[in-house]
């Protein structure tokens, strides 16, 4: 989201306002933000904002390869947690536009708990709004989720 935010609108997520209309209400079992170290100015600050909202805040190195190619990917681990969570979640809103996770959510319902997609509709794969139960189009009330 960080980076759609700025590429789409030149703009920040605000993360404390995403939370909110994420839960709409219910319980929160759990809100987990996946970061990539890239050792860049106020990363590290970025980073404990997130987990004073309340995220949990997993993080990873970027990773270098020999001929400078560079790369950073949370796609597994995001995989692996929730399949870990669906015996105790009815609900689960993923934050992501990206059409990989199709066969997350497809598996998720298939045991019963509800996926509700977040992102900006401009960013976000078809297949991936075609799975979930629900799509929240961050377009669409931007000035919601977006901070100067």
């Amino acid at each position: 989201m960080y980076y759609s935010a700025k590429n789409l609108y030149d703009s920040k997520v605000d993360y404390s306002s995403l939370i909110e209309v994420a839960t709409d209400d219910r319980e929160l079992i759990r809100a987990m933000a996946y970061v990539i170290k890239a050792e860049t100015p106020d990363e590290e600050n970025f980073f404990e904002a997130l987990g004073e909202i309340g995220f949990q805040v997993k993080r990873k190195d970027l990773k270098e390869f020999r001929g400078g190619n560079k790369k950073g990917d949370w796609d597994m681990g995001i995989a692996i947690d929730a399949i870990k969570m669906t015996d105790r979640i009815d609900v689960a809103v993923l934050v992501t536009g990206d059409g990989d996770f199709r066969s997350l959510v497809e598996h998720l319902k298939s045991e019963g708990v509800q996926v509700e997609v977040m992102s900006f509709g401009k960013s976000t794969a078809g297949e991936l709004v075609e799975a979930a139960d629900v799509f929240l189009n961050m377009d669409k009330k931007k000035d919601l989720y977006l901070m100067d």
